[in-house]
C-alpha cells in the first residue's frame, strides 16, 4: 500500500501539521499547545477536580499530572484540596493564568478558523462530523 493511500498516514500527517500550526499560533504565550487547551478547558468551568480535567481533555493521568506540574510551575495554575472529597485535588486558575486561559481560548477560535479556512462550510461541518464518527467508532474497539 502507498503512503497516500493509507489513511493512518494521512491522518498521522494532518495531527502534525494541526499541532504545528496551532503551536505556532499559541507561541506568543511560551505555552504549548496541550497546555493552552487545559487552560482552554479550565477557563471554561475554574476549580474542577484533576480526574474531572482529565475526563474533560482526553488526557490521561499521567500526562495531566506533566502537564498540571508545568502549569503550576508557571504560576497559571494552584492545586487545592477539594472540600466535597478530601482525597482529591482541585485545579484552580490563578489571576494570571485566568488572564492566559482568556487569551488561549481566543487564540485556539483563531486558530481553528484559519486552518480550515480552505474548506467550505459544508466541508467543514462533514470533516468534523467524519472525525467524530471515525473516533467514536475507535473508541468501541
Amino acid at each position: 500500500m502507498k503512503l497516500d493511500d493509507c489513511i493512518f498516514f494521512q491522518l498521522a500527517k494532518a495531527n502534525q501539521l494541526g499541532n504545528r500550526f496551532l503551536s505556532h499560533k499559541v507561541s506568543e504565550l511560551s505555552i504549548t499547545p496541550v497546555q493552552a487547551m487545559v487552560l482552554g478547558a479550565l477557563h471554561e468551568e475554574d476549580r474542577i477536580t484533576s480526574s474531572e480535567l482529565g475526563r474533560k481533555t482526553e488526557l490521561d493521568s499521567a500526562t495531566l499530572t506533566g502537564i498540571i506540574d508545568r502549569l503550576e510551575a508557571a504560576q497559571l495554575i494552584e492545586r487545592r484540596g477539594n472540600p466535597a472529597d478530601r482525597r482529591s485535588i482541585q485545579v484552580h486558575l490563578t489571576e494570571r493564568g485566568r488572564a492566559m486561559g482568556t487569551e488561549a481560548v481566543r487564540l485556539i477560535a483563531e486558530a481553528n478558523v484559519e486552518f480550515l479556512e480552505t474548506l467550505t462550510e459544508s466541508e467543514n461541518r462533514e470533516l468534523r462530523e467524519l472525525v467524530a464518527k471515525l473516533r467514536a467508532s475507535a473508541a468501541k474497539s
